[in-house]
């Protein structure tokens, strides 16, 4: 008689997401567009003071934090067995990967702080940001449409859907003042 000894299943081996690229980090293009999007519109208030250099300031503090809310989400989301140092790997990759939802809000803040330099007026300064930022997200859903395998065509009108996203923002900016 053979002693049969139960066999131990070997431990998983705990190894590193592999780093987003492509499609996954231009997705926050998209995002952070949308953010600086609603945030210039919002702090726009008609017959108020127009502060652009605190306006710029709150949409980068806004995308760092939305960022910083988002890669730990996705971290809590996906944990794994590991050590804490593992973790903390974990966290910090999680993290940097939103850095261009951050990225993505920069043209409204040079829009902010060179409308705060030359004195525009905010009107002007948030029709034109809003504009920009549709363009942008037309290009954003273009681009990233092209990237991950659409053809011409149909990326096109993925980029028109994501303008489409900026000028609901335009109207509701329009309707709420």
């Amino acid at each position: 008689m053979t002693d049969h000894l139960p066999q131990q299943a070997a431990a998983p081996a705990v190894t590193l997401p592999p780093p987003r690229r492509g499609a996954d980090w231009m997705f926050g293009g998209v995002y952070g567009t949308v953010l600086a999007s609603g945030l210039l519109a919002a702090l726009d208030q008609k017959g108020g003071d127009y502060t652009p250099f605190y306006d710029a300031s709150w949409v980068l503090v806004t995308a760092a934090t939305a960022g910083l809310a988002h890669g730990y989400s996705h971290h809590m989301s996906t944990h794994q067995a590991g050590s804490a140092a593992h973790r903390w790997r974990l966290l910090v990759r999680a993290l940097w990967n939103e850095w261009p939802m951050i990225a993505a809000t920069l043209p409204t803040v040079l829009l902010l702080v060179l409308a705060g330099v030359a004195h525009w007026e905010s009107y002007g300064v948030t029709a034109v940001g809003l504009g920009l930022n549709t363009a942008l997200l037309f290009a954003w859903g273009s681009f990233v449409a092209v990237r991950v395998g659409y053809r011409l065509a149909s990326a096109l009108l993925i980029g028109l859907a994501d303008a489409t996203i900026g000028l609901a923002i335009i109207v509701a900016n329009a309707l709420i003042k």
